[in-house]
């Protein structure tokens, strides 16, 4: 039990600092006219739970430890639900309601969508 607690929280780590890279990196890169780096770990973090999925449930290989580490440690602190809903908020309240909704929409569209590209190739590799 132990074990597995340590691996969560490895992952989490990692997962939290590669949110922050890569979301402050995206955000710098595309401007803060949309919380496009909120979107990229979302979407990016989608796929990579379809694709990393499919591949350990294909093989059947994936020991529990690493499946926690990866899958509730990495991928639960790399992705940001309330984040997104923050920014969401933020975009509303300051009268974006089209904006607003125009996140609500793409992360939730594009996520599912890019989950199910990663489930498909995790599942042909």
């Amino acid at each position: 039990m132990l074990q597995k607690l340590f691996c969560i929280a490895l992952g989490g780590a990692l997962g939290t600092l590669a949110r922050y890279g890569l979301s402050g990196a995206v955000q710098k890169w595309l401007g803060s006219d949309f919380p496009w780096g909120t979107a990229a770990v979302n979407i990016l973090g989608s796929f990579l739970f379809g694709l990393l999925w499919a591949f350990a449930m294909g093989r059947g290989n994936l020991n529990t430890d690493l499946r926690s580490m990866l899958f509730v440690g990495f991928l639960g602190a790399f992705t940001t639900f309330s984040t997104f809903i923050s920014e969401t908020g933020q975009l509303m309240a300051a009268s974006q309601i089209l904006m607003g909704m125009g996140n609500v929409m793409f992360q939730l569209l594009v996520g599912a969508g890019m989950f199910f590209v990663g489930m498909a190739l995790g599942r042909a590799i």
